[in-house]
């Protein structure tokens, strides 16, 4: 057996990825990532116009028509149309990125059980969405891999004081999904494995768009052993070998993108 070169390794040719929330602001660049690799993309979205907008602009390998659908992971009957309609349009689904997030902007001073459990809802989606993935990838008798979208703070609490005064803390019930979705990524991992699917976790750190506090983001930076936020293509290099067969013997794990954030 020869060995497959680098080329090889990254490559998404032939394979089809649905992901959820690629409209957002760290989604559109990782639905690039695995257009660019080759792959043919199923973009999820609440919102159908502005997952085609996404589609439009994505390159296109090798003749890959990508698609949109609509899919809410917080709702059970929105996810199971949105994965049949991904299956339904390209064929197949190889690839699932479980990136959608909803969530409120409230703190551990303000927070109600209502809002709490709702932002909880997105584990649930996440699990039931990877469910289908793993039995979609079962019933075809191939390979599949599932990359969760974490954060570092599903690892590491916040820092009260880049927030005071500023805006409302890191919402704690942020901090429980993550947390979660960072330990159901293992669980999955180590049952589905048999079933050759592989179950990983893309933990971003400090990544803020230009809507956050500008006040906030500078005391972020001191706070990051590289000084700097982080940019979304930052997240497409990672990614990539997550779900390519460059990661063909990783899964199970938490790949944190944090400037060394976790490393204190």
């Amino acid at each position: 057996m020869s060995e497959p070169t680098i080329q090889e390794l990254f490559s998404l040719k032939g394979r089809v990825a649905l992901i959820t929330g690629g409209s957002g602001y760290l989604g559109q660049s990782l639905s690039r990532a695995l257009a660019e690799a080759g792959a043919t993309v199923v973009v999820g979205s609440r919102d159908l116009d502005r997952a085609k907008q996404v589609v439009d602009h994505l390159p296109s390998s090798g003749g890959a028509k990508h698609r949109a659908v609509v899919l809410d992971q917080m709702e059970e009957s929105s996810l199971n149309s949105g994965f049949d309609a991904a299956v339904a349009e390209a064929g197949q689904v190889d690839i699932l990125i479980n990136n959608g997030q909803q969530g409120h902007a409230l703190d551990l001073t303000n927070v109600t059980a209502e809002a709490f459990n709702k932002d909880l809802q997105n584990a649930t989606g996440y699990f039931l969405l990877a469910r289908r993935m793993r039995d979609h990838v079962v019933s075809r008798g191939t390979s599949g891999s599932i990359v969760m979208i974490g954060s570092m703070y599903g690892v590491v609490g916040s820092y009260p004081d880049a927030y005071d005064g500023i805006c409302v803390a890191s919402p704690v019930q942020y901090h429980a999904l993550k947390g979660g979705i960072v330990h159901m990524t293992r669980h999955l991992a180590v049952y589905w494995a048999k079933d050759n699917v592989r179950v990983n976790c893309l933990s971003p750190g400090p990544f803020p768009s230009e809507k956050a506090p500008q006040a906030m983001v500078e005391r972020l930076k001191q706070k990051n052993p590289m000084g700097r936020m982080g940019v979304p293509h930052e997240l497409k290099g990672p990614l990539l070998m997550l779900v390519s067969d460059a990661g063909s013997y990783v899964t199970g794990q938490n790949l944190l993108v944090d400037g060394g954030w976790t490393a204190w």
